[in-house]
């Protein structure tokens, strides 16, 4: 089901929010970038995004706050994968990209899911964390090794 005026919101910070939010994102815990290709185009597209590394470490979700419908979710879903980048430089790439429908919001921290319930925001996106094709070893959820 669609989130009220997730297009009106969508679009606003497509024009204004990512412009100011963006310099700004790797300062902010848990923000980072995600960026993605365009399933039509083919151009990469980046978003400033904040990302919960799941408890075991292996995967992050992504609260769908557009919802499901979102063009980055549908790029994601289509490409089967896409890149986090986070504050701290670490470039992570995601693979396996699956729709979460989870009212009980378990997929992010407690503190967070009161502000997801009041934008009624249940739907995630949530992807594993792939091994580094440039070096031995796994990425975390932070982009150490």
């Amino acid at each position: 089901m669609p989130i009220p005026a997730a297009r009106r919101v969508a679009r606003f910070n497509r024009m204004i929010g990512n412009r100011i939010l963006g310099p700004i994102t790797w300062w902010l815990p848990g923000f980072g970038r995600i960026e993605h290709r365009g399933r039509i185009s083919g151009r990469l597209h980046g978003a400033p995004m904040l990302g919960f590394p799941t408890p075991d470490g292996q995967r992050i979700a992504f609260a769908l706050t557009y919802g499901p419908e979102a063009n980055w979710v549908r790029n994601a879903l289509a490409a089967g994968e896409v890149v986090w980048r986070t504050r701290r430089g670490g470039r992570i790439r995601l693979v396996d990209p699956r729709l979460v429908h989870d009212p009980t919001r378990s997929a992010v921290p407690r503190p967070v899911r009161p502000a997801l319930r009041v934008l009624r925001v249940d739907d995630f996106l949530v992807a594993r964390i792939a091994p580094d094709r440039t070096a031995p070893g796994r990425q975390t959820a932070t982009g150490e090794r």
